[in-house]
């Protein structure tokens, strides 16, 4: 029997061998269609009931199914994998086709959408039947059958260009390591780091230390290898990922993802797919996304034009450096910030041992959310890496199944990300709790160390268990409105306001021990941190703003004229650059977030919502970050809510007010 179509609840790994996927996915298209079937063939007539609602339970057995398959393609994938998620991928776009451009239904979902005003329903209902029309309006089922099939082309094309996409990208990043001997060449480099080098090289059988383009070896080699022949190497070889002449360039990729998506908007009547994707956002239109950006741009601009000329004086004054260059950048300002702030990443490492710091995330979800966490061996795991949790509240209710992936190893994709296994919903009277996954890529113990962080990985365990609280507070009916199903410019806020008590002394002290000795950390450090927290924040907002404004000119005018992708990149970058252009290198080409991953037409989201998380921690400052009540009222009209309402909504309920940048700017030392 394969064990995928058996009635399960949590995933059970150690019994899927990977010849199950591929006809268990059949199997589940399979079921979803009868379901879909059942609710176009009532003789009834269409009631929010037997159509909307019974539409949004469709299709459970499949997205177990797919969840448990995608996530492992992106944490735990080898070839086979890959290649049935080629398979199948073209399968699941052909059935959601399918399933939006089903007339039958259509007419039953349009029918009760039409009747909306009589119908007498509660908010949540409402957003349930907007959506779903919507996903049929915007997904082709009011257009003729000869579109219809255009239509359905141009996606099953996508979807087979973002995996190639990301395979070629994954491809390149394997594809290079650099392997040293010599031990003047690793000057500068901590001990930690020259000690991961050595065990990735030992697991390769060489002598030496071999340094790849996976974060947690790239960019320390960036930040701290004295030899900038060296950094160049490296920096280069990121930056032409998929940018080579050999069989995993992209850039044709790129054009063509750019031309099917504009011509995919252009089908469904919207003037560009910036247009299409933001209709559904909190920022609506391109324009009010262009103007955010600007605005923000005119406030960084002077700061970061000032940081990058301190930074370029110090270079030169240092070690006779005329022109600053990428690979430069982050060398420099780690050397800047250690004489500025006497903050040394490395110092502050033994006092965030991994552990410790899971520990202590865990503590302030109780402090806050009255959550607890109790580590459990009795749910599968897809790798012995893994960490599995039962959630529960004060009153022993249970919550949630929490998994945590935290170290990199062949076949994980780099990064770090929230996803889940099975979501929250109430179903025939019962609230299915949901089975949330967070996956990182933090230094790995050796032999003489524990897993010890750089602050810089503490935000991105604290941001991804913000996303994970999202999943796990989930408190609706349908599980398309559930946990992070809300608008995309919304969704980065809880993961984002939660980094924010990574520098607050309260919370530090629960967890910031030192690993060794068990001292917390001193409160020097402490402030230092605050303080070094805004260094060169001019120049990291430039860089944010620049990657969506670059996403933007992708998405939000007319691409079929464009004949260079590194051109056009250039001219998209130039109100936003400092550094010289490096002819060899492209962003596009490896920019994974928007040609991969959903973030089309979205990336400016990420400054939206420090926007939004700025201003939400500002009120918890005012009344103090443990306090009770505005924890409760964050739960209560964010966290919980998923999609019911309008995001803009639930956040006034929570805030009093719409979100001001002026906290952002505060905080970043801009204003």
């Amino acid at each position: 029997m394969n064990p995928l179509l058996q009635d399960f609840n949590t995933a059970p790994f150690s019994k899927i061998s990977n010849e199950n996927y591929k006809p268990a996915i059949k199997k589940g298209i399979e079921i979803a269609k009868a379901e879909i079937d059942e609710i176009t063939n009532n003789s009834e007539s269409p009631t929010f009931k037997n159509t909307t609602v019974a539409l949004d339970f469709t299709g459970e057995k499949l997205n177990r199914i797919t969840s448990i398959f995608f996530n492992l393609n992106s944490a735990e994938t080898n070839d086979e994998i890959q290649k049935i998620a080629q398979e199948v991928s073209p399968l699941l776009s052909e059935f959601s086709n399918d399933i939006r451009l089903n007339k039958a239904l259509f007419k039953r979902v349009k029918s009760v959408f039409d009747d909306k005003e009589n119908l007498d329903l509660t908010k949540e209902q409402n957003m349930l039947l907007e959506k779903q029309y919507k996903g049929f309006a915007r997904n082709g089922a009011n257009l003729n059958e000869d579109d219809k099939l255009k239509l359905r082309e141009i996606d099953a094309q996508l979807s087979k260009l973002s995996l190639k996409f990301g395979e070629n990208v994954l491809a390149e990043t394997n594809a290079f390591e650099m392997h040293l001997t010599n031990e003047e060449d690793l000057s500068g480099l901590p001990e930690s780091v020259k000690e991961a080098a050595k065990e990735v090289a030992k697991s390769k059988e060489k002598d030496g230390y071999i340094f790849t383009l996976d974060y947690p070896s790239y960019i320390p080699f960036l930040t701290y290898a004295d030899n900038r022949e060296l950094r160049k190497k490296m920096a280069i070889a990121a930056g032409k990922k998929a940018f080579q002449n050999n069989e995993f360039n992209n850039e044709k990729i790129v054009l063509e993802i750019v031309n099917l998506r504009q011509q995919r908007a252009n089908l469904l009547g919207y003037k560009t797919h910036a247009h299409f994707v933001l209709e559904e956002r909190m920022a609506e239109t391109p324009e009010n996304v262009i103007e955010f950006s600007n605005n923000l741009l005119q406030k960084a601009k002077p700061a970061a034009k000032k940081e990058f000329e301190n930074l370029e004086n110090y270079a030169k004054k240092l070690d006779n450096i005329d022109q600053l260059q990428k690979w430069d950048g982050s060398y420099y300002s780690e050397k800047l910030k250690k004489e500025l702030f006497d903050l040394d990443q490395e110092i502050l490492k033994p006092y965030f041992k991994l552990e410790n710091v899971i520990d202590g995330v865990f503590e302030i979800a109780n402090r806050l959310f009255d959550l607890n966490f109790e580590e459990v061996s009795n749910i599968e795991k897809y790798h012995e890496d893994v960490k599995t949790y039962n959630v529960t509240d004060n009153q022993g209710n249970f919550i949630s199944v929490f998994y945590a992936d935290f170290h990199p190893r062949k076949g994980k994709r780099n990064g770090a990300w929230m996803t889940s296994y099975k979501s929250q919903q109430i179903k025939n009277g019962i609230n299915e709790r949901p089975h949330v996954s967070i996956v990182c890529n933090f230094t790995k113990p050796t032999e003489t160390k524990p897993s010890l962080l750089t602050f810089n990985e503490v935000t991105t365990l604290f941001h991804e268990f913000g996303h994970a609280l999202h999943g796990m507070l989930a408190n609706t009916t349908y599980n398309s409105l559930s946990g992070t199903s809300v608008s995309w410019d919304f969704v980065e806020l809880p993961s984002q306001v939660f980094e924010n008590w990574c520098y607050e002394k309260e919370a530090l002290e629960l967890f910031a021990k030192h690993y060794e000795t068990g001292e917390i950390i001193p409160m020097k450090y402490i402030e230092k941190i605050k303080e070094s927290a805004s260094f060169h924040e001019g120049m990291q907002t430039l860089r944010q703003l620049s990657f969506g404004l670059l996403d933007m000119s992708w998405h939000s005018q007319d691409s079929s004229k464009i004949k260079s992708v590194k051109e056009f990149e250039n001219v998209a970058f130039s109100d936003t650059k400092l550094y010289p252009d490096v002819a060899e290198n492209c962003m596009s080409t490896a920019f994974s977030h928007i040609f991969q991953g959903g973030y089309s037409a979205g990336y400016y989201s990420y400054k939206w919502a420090e926007v939004l998380d700025a201003d939400a921690f500002e009120y918890f400052l005012e009344k103090g970050i443990f306090n009770k009540e505005v924890a409760t009222k964050f739960k209560e009209n964010v966290l919980s809510k998923g999609g019911t309402e309008k995001p803009m909504e639930l956040y006034k309920r929570f805030r009093g007010q719409e979100p001001k940048p002026d906290a952002l700017l505060k905080r970043a030392g801009l204003l």
